[in-house]
């Protein structure tokens, strides 16, 4: 069943009651207060810059916010914003810990932020405030979260990757290289080797899952969860609280209007990302290279050499600037995107069709909800080099790839994935949750 809120995509409740429409309309509760947890202060990823860029917006449009973070510091465009307060606990994060005693021991439970977070709650109306979560397992831990909760606050956490059920956060089993089924936390999960460093790092991640699950009080005493893909939510509905209400809020890219890309006259096929093994670079560059194709690789990680010794003709260039990304973007074929795993939603799809640039993307990958199969790229059967292959082909016809190009730019600015859509569609949820508040 769906209930639609104002601007909201879609919110319903997984325990499908009835909604009753004959209730009286009760006063809507004054939002005022919008906290926002956050491991750091600073963008290493998507997740990141969404949840800064919502604390600035939030902000500016005159809700008092809170960034309750570990790492690092906010850009110093954000000083001069009003409504604005930044708690952090000055740590490291989990990996940058000199101490690995430390840094173990911080991952499962940070007291530190467990204190500062309670301090803060203390201080609030939880009449008007609602708390935000984004990122939580690489600095503050699960401890933020259970502050809230016990004060009775009303709690949201975005699901950025798959921590609520999954120790490792991916479903996937990296020596293997596929998508796991096996149901999370069970006996067989905790058996399994799936980490991507070594079984003793897995069954740290499953210690912390246990200390998240059972003195954490996530997932199951949080009330409201927004997913960003289809995928992501379906594959999560099964490991989330009974009743909970699940909102279905995009993400966003942050670009302005630009006419297509001349893809009609570009050579490479492009690949943005990590190079690592569940991000699939390897096989891109197996099914490039069966094609003849150009190739470019922008990003940097553990498959590099993976990815030379598949296509020796592939141009890696490292980690650039955001701006060059988008000229590399523009100047390509086609974008491929080969994840192996589920992903949640991955903004670079945007980014590419935004810029007219056709995308050929694993059907089991939360990538295919952006990309209408054959009318502004093309699905491939996920993990097989032979498949990707064929839609390589397909669009090293010029005439295919404009039109396809020509096609994602139209449907893309048709309804584009702004900042305000975004925040609007925030701003529907945190209504919604006050609404919602036992008295």
């Amino acid at each position: 069943m769906i209930v639609r809120h104002e601007k909201l995509s879609v919110i319903e409740n997984l325990n499908m009651k009835k909604v009753d429409t004959d209730l009286p309309v009760l006063p809507k509760p004054q939002l005022r207060t919008v906290v926002v947890i956050n491991d750091n202060a600073n963008v290493t990823g998507g997740a990141d810059k969404i949840a800064l860029t919502s604390v600035a917006e939030l902000a500016k449009r005159g809700y008092r916010v809170f960034l309750l973070t570990a790492v690092g510091e906010l850009p110093n465009e954000y000083a001069e914003i009003p409504n604005l307060t930044v708690i952090s606990t000055e740590q490291y994060d989990l990996l940058g810990n000199p101490s690995r005693l430390r840094a173990a021991a911080q991952g499962l439970w940070n007291t530190k932020s467990a204190k500062v977070a309670a301090e803060l709650f203390n201080s609030l109306d939880k009449q008007t405030t609602v708390v935000h979560v984004h990122l939580w397992a690489k600095a503050l831990s699960s401890s933020v979260v259970q502050a809230a909760i016990a004060r009775n606050f009303q709690v949201v956490i975005t699901i950025h990757d798959y921590l609520l059920a999954c120790p490792t956060g991916t479903l996937f089993i990296h020596p293997q290289k596929t998508i796991c089924h096996i149901q999370p936390m069970s006996l067989k999960c905790i058996c399994t080797n799936c980490d991507s460093r070594t079984y003793t790092d897995k069954l740290w991640r499953v210690a912390r899952q246990s200390v998240q699950e059972n003195i954490g009080g996530m997932p199951g005493g949080v009330k409201h969860f927004i997913g960003i893909s289809d995928l992501s939510l379906n594959v999560m509905r099964n490991n989330l609280p009974s009743g909970a209400t699940l909102y279905r809020v995009a993400n966003f890219v942050d670009m302005p209007w630009r006419p297509p890309a001349p893809v009609f006259e570009n050579q490479n096929f492009v690949y943005t990302g990590r190079l690592v093994g569940e991000k699939g670079p390897a096989l891109f560059a197996r099914a490039a290279e069966s094609m003849q194709v150009p190739t470019l690789f922008i990003g940097e990680g553990g498959s590099h050499e993976e990815v030379l010794a598949a296509n020796p003709h592939a141009e890696i260039t490292g980690w650039l600037p955001y701006n060059e990304i988008q000229e590399r973007l523009r100047s390509a074929r086609a974008f491929v995107f080969p994840s192996l795993w589920y992903e949640v939603q991955p903004l670079v799809i945007l980014e590419a069709i935004a810029n007219g640039v056709p995308c050929i993307v694993a059907d089991t990958s939360a990538g295919r909800e952006m990309i209408a199969d054959g009318e502004t790229g093309f699905w491939f059967k996920g993990g097989s080099v032979s498949d990707l292959a064929d839609k390589i082909r397909c669009l090293k016809d010029p005439a295919v790839a404009a039109q396809l190009g020509q096609t994602a730019h139209k449907r893309y600015w048709a309804n584009p994935h702004t900042v305000d859509r975004h925040i609007q569609d925030l701003e529907s949820v945190y209504r919604n949750m006050l609404r919602t508040m036992e008295p």
